[in-house]
């Protein structure tokens, strides 16, 4: 259950609270892990794909990263996300309410992670990087917020877990 007080404190760019858009139709709030990450990289080429999907659900995208607003809007910018609604939270305070925890050895550079990410490398749009724009230990997570209820989340176990947006869109569509 998701504290009520907590999303009218969670305050996007636009100075709008969670709360409040979530009282205009779903949310998918989206917490990222640091922008150096492949799999956040590949996490903001999901939802870009699926921009259009998530606009005809009546759905509002807010992303939560770790960074300051300008570098965050020159990635969303470059991730086909422009103008995308996103909260702002270098201290990871907002991460840690929603019950996301920093990631152990197995979590961040386990057997799987390190398998996924070479194959992304390899395959994908995304490349490594060594920037690290975050804190590297924090596991991200999705919820889906409707009417500041959650009615759906993803919590990830490892960071290179690929939740399935279109279900989690389809839910709420339906």
């Amino acid at each position: 259950m998701i504290n009520s007080e907590l999303l009218e404190t969670a305050y996007t760019q636009n100075g709008t609270s969670v709360l409040e858009l979530s009282k205009k139709g779903p949310v998918l709030l989206t917490f990222l892990r640091h922008f150096g990450c492949i799999f956040c990289r590949e996490a903001l080429h999901d939802l870009a794909d699926r921009k259009a999907k998530i606009s005809e659900a009546n759905i509002t995208l807010v992303l939560v990263h770790m960074s300051d607003n300008e570098i965050a809007e020159e990635y969303f910018v470059n991730y086909n996300l422009p103008d995308v609604e996103h909260i702002s939270d270098p201290n990871c305070e907002l991460y840690s309410s929603f019950g996301l925890s920093k990631g152990g050895p197995s979590q961040l550079i386990g057997l799987k992670n390190l398998i996924r990410g070479f194959d992304l490398t390899i395959k994908s749009r995304s490349k490594p990087s060594l920037r690290f724009i975050g804190d590297g230990f924090q596991m991200p997570g999705i919820f889906m917020i409707n009417n500041g209820n959650m009615v759906d989340r993803f919590i990830h176990l490892s960071a290179s877990d690929r939740p399935n947006y279109d279900q989690m869109i389809e839910k709420v569509s339906a």
